[in-house]
């Protein structure tokens, strides 16, 4: 059986797990929490790279600010949708504003931008807030 590398949600390690369509129960071997959940993971300078370099998912990038209005509509959207995609994506987001060098590095000119990473290296980016129905195609494009 085929493996794929996860990074864990909670502790950032690497899990190599056996390639499925459907998970009934996977934990991190390091520390024990479930693969299975769902929220996004705020990245910073220290860990986006290792995020985007050690997943074999497609990762779902946020860029955002708190000063930004399509940014304060589209969280909850954006969190909602993670949900539906457990080991089939995993959903980050920077914060751009405590961030800046993360989103100077990758380009960011406008927030919200949503940028898929698959095999660590962008394959697809979105700028401005998206409805559940538009972030689920994008996602689902890319699985």
């Amino acid at each position: 059986m085929s493996k794929i590398n996860v990074v864990c949600p909670s502790c950032l390690k690497v899990n190599a797990i056996p390639k499925k369509d459907s998970y009934s129960k996977a934990n991190c071997g390091s520390c024990k929490n479930s693969l299975l959940e769902t929220h996004p993971i705020e990245l910073n300078e220290e860990n986006f790279d290792h995020v985007i370099v050690n997943s074999d998912i497609p990762v779902i990038v946020d860029f955002w600010a708190p000063w930004c209005g399509p940014c304060k509509m589209m969280a909850p959207i954006f969190n909602e949708t993670a949900t539906k995609y457990p080991l089939k994506a995993l959903f980050v987001k920077v914060n751009t504003q405590e961030h800046q060098a993360l989103g100077a590095k990758y380009g960011i000119r406008s927030i919200p931008t949503l940028v898929v990473y698959k095999a660590g290296s962008e394959v697809k980016r979105v700028s401005g807030a998206l409805d559940p129905i538009r972030l689920s195609n994008l996602v689902n494009e890319n699985l």
